[in-house]
């Protein structure tokens, strides 16, 4: 039976609505932090896990909390310090007695088990316990003492680091940024945003939480139809063409990225570029990529999967400055 096009434009429409609304009630929360938002939300609802970057008082760990109220979500933090344990993380097994005399041994779940994980700091914590996030992130699932316990769905893990803290910290392995979606450079507010934010610090009556702004239920349903969004085989192909383009072996010594990078980003980034842009699209009221969608998303989704050679990290190269090269000859091209 084929769907009823009315009916199909309809729920995209209600869907677009439901997004923008949220996004829009976000803005008024962050202010000064549109682009932050549109690329949070972005990887929220494409399912992946987000890196956010940015200095201290930026406004990270208020957007994870009012994110998290606004979908409905049960939100856990941690922060991540050196003497962090994995199983401060994942949970520990506790000797219980029924009162009888008896005792049992029990599983005694970490907060990575709620639906969305704040972890602060996270090059604060030791390469131990960044593996036992990893293992959450890779595999929604942890493993203590041989038994699997399965994480909630959906589940997605906010990570903030400092980038100009290097002492006391362990800074994440390749393997561990692929498993992001995203990595948001959270920037610093322009002059009318730091006096609207002073405005609204100074408020009598500031607002303790987010309320709901959609629900658990809804936000699956969104997320469902996000992966409806159509994606032509042109855009799937010039998809692979820019994810081709960061690789440092075609045409040596003659692109961007044969000079400049070690290692270009790898098919997990082009699964991640198609399903943020889904979103993207959605978001933008449409139900079919464009090349602006793939283009919008490729600097958060690819950055942190960029390794440059040493000789351009001396230099002082930048990864988004060599990215966005890439994506105007890209564009060229297309």
């Amino acid at each position: 039976m084929t769907p009823n096009p009315r009916l199909l434009e309809a729920r995209f429409q209600a869907a677009h609505d439901d997004l923008a609304a949220l996004r829009e009630a976000l803005e008024q929360t962050i202010v000064g932090q549109k682009r932050m938002i549109t690329e949070l939300l972005t990887a929220v609802f494409a399912g992946g896990h987000v890196l956010l970057e940015g200095l201290p008082g930026l406004g990270k760990t208020h957007l994870a909390k009012a994110l998290s109220g606004a979908m409905g979500f049960e939100l856990a933090r941690v922060q991540c310090t050196p003497d962090l344990m994995p199983a401060d993380v994942t949970g520990s097994e506790v000797l219980l007695s029924d009162g009888q005399g008896r005792q049992q041994i029990d599983f005694r779940r970490g907060p990575i088990f709620a639906s969305m994980v704040l972890v602060d700091e996270i090059n604060r914590a030791t390469p131990k316990t960044q593996a036992a996030l990893l293992e959450a992130m890779q595999e929604a699932q942890v493993t203590h003492a041989g038994v699997q316990h399965p994480l909630p769905h959906p589940f997605w893990v906010l990570a903030t680091q400092n980038p100009i803290e290097i002492e006391g910290t362990y800074p994440l392995p390749e393997a561990q940024l692929d498993r992001f979606m995203c990595r948001i450079d959270v920037a610093y507010p322009d002059a009318d945003s730091l006096l609207q934010i002073v405005e609204l610090a100074l408020d009598d009556e500031p607002a303790n939480h987010m309320p709901p702004i959609l629900g658990p239920q809804r936000v699956e349903e969104l997320m469902g139809i996000v992966r409806e969004v159509v994606i032509a085989r042109s855009l799937k192909q010039a998809a692979v063409e820019l994810i081709l383009a960061t690789h440092p072996d075609r045409e040596q010594g003659r692109t961007l990225a044969a000079r400049h990078f070690r290692y270009g980003a790898s098919p997990r980034g082009l699964q991640a570029l198609l399903r943020a842009a889904r979103v993207k699209a959605l978001l933008d009221g449409r139900v079919h990529l464009d090349l602006d969608d793939l283009a919008q998303v490729a600097l958060p989704v690819l950055r942190h999967r960029i390794l440059l050679r040493v000789e351009s990290e001396l230099e002082g190269v930048e990864v988004d400055g060599l990215l966005s090269g890439i994506l105007e000859q890209w564009r060229q091209r297309h």
